[in-house]
């Protein structure tokens, strides 16, 4: 696996990179041929809070995870442990769903856009951040929230397998799901 790690506001030193480096490298245990993909991790420190970001495209899913504590290498510590549970979840979760059916893959792309929108009587320019482009494998309703999860997010687009027809699922503010479907 390569490491692209990047710091905001602090030196990436050799004894943090060297840190960084085997504290991730636990990760691959988890999968049988080691990842050729590249780990983006991105360090912080903003007042007294010391940030982590780590974003690793395994094949088949996009595993990310922050953490942040007064500690860099507690955060390392701690972001790592959140994306070994969330790996084993996931593996729990495909092996489960291997045994009755298909397998997870999704691939994002992220490219910048900007556009100009018509509110309130002016054209007020609306900028658009991030653009994520992916491919909608079918999947069920089950493995979509699963994606979401993975990737932290509260909403989730898909294609529905049943159905053939793009759908979106999300994260409710009572911690249940809902899932928006075209008529």
């Amino acid at each position: 696996m390569n490491y692209v790690i990047r710091g905001n506001n602090l030196e990436v030193t050799d004894a943090l990179r060297s840190f960084i480096e085997k504290k991730i490298s636990r990760l691959e245990k988890y999968f049988n041929t080691p990842p050729s993909a590249d780990a983006h991790i991105s360090l912080s420190v903003i007042r007294d809070d010391h940030k982590v970001e780590v974003t690793i495209p395994f094949p088949g899913v996009l595993v990310r995870a922050e953490e942040k504590s007064a500690d860099m290498y507690a955060s390392i510590d701690l972001v790592v442990e959140k994306l070994e549970r969330q790996i084993r979840k996931y593996k729990t979760k495909i092996n489960r769903k291997l045994r009755q059916e298909g397998s997870l893959r999704s691939q994002l792309v992220e490219n910048e856009n900007t556009t100009n929108a018509f509110v309130n009587g002016e054209d007020v320019p609306i900028e658009v951040v991030r653009t994520k482009r992916f491919h909608l494998k079918p999947m069920d309703v089950e493995e979509a929230i699963m994606q979401m999860e993975l990737l932290g997010h509260h909403f989730f687009v898909f294609s529905n397998a049943e159905t053939d027809k793009v759908n979106v699922v999300y994260r409710r503010k009572d911690g249940r799901y809902g899932l928006i479907e075209p008529e």
